[in-house]
């Protein structure tokens, strides 16, 4: 994680973007404190197709989901 102060922020943003864009962490620092941190955003998740689909791959369960959380609760947890 690399750490800038607030002015060498403001006079490299571009090139402190691309550095975020590739993955890195940056922490603009006000009077050498900590007061920003900048960081990538999570990629979007795709969405899927078709619920069929989604459910071809779960695996198969032994039992239903009502039987097994009666199991769990009678086990006492």
């Amino acid at each position: 994680m690399r750490t800038v102060s607030l002015a060498e922020a403001k006079t490299d943003l571009s090139e402190i973007l691309n550095q975020v864009q590739d993955g890195e962490e940056i922490v603009v620092t006000r009077r050498g404190r900590p007061v920003a941190r900048i960081a990538p955003v999570p990629k979007a998740l795709k969405p899927l197709e078709s619920r069929a689909e989604f459910r071809a791959c779960l695996r198969n369960m032994k039992s239903s989901t009502t039987e097994l959380i009666r199991r769990i609760r009678d086990e006492g947890y």
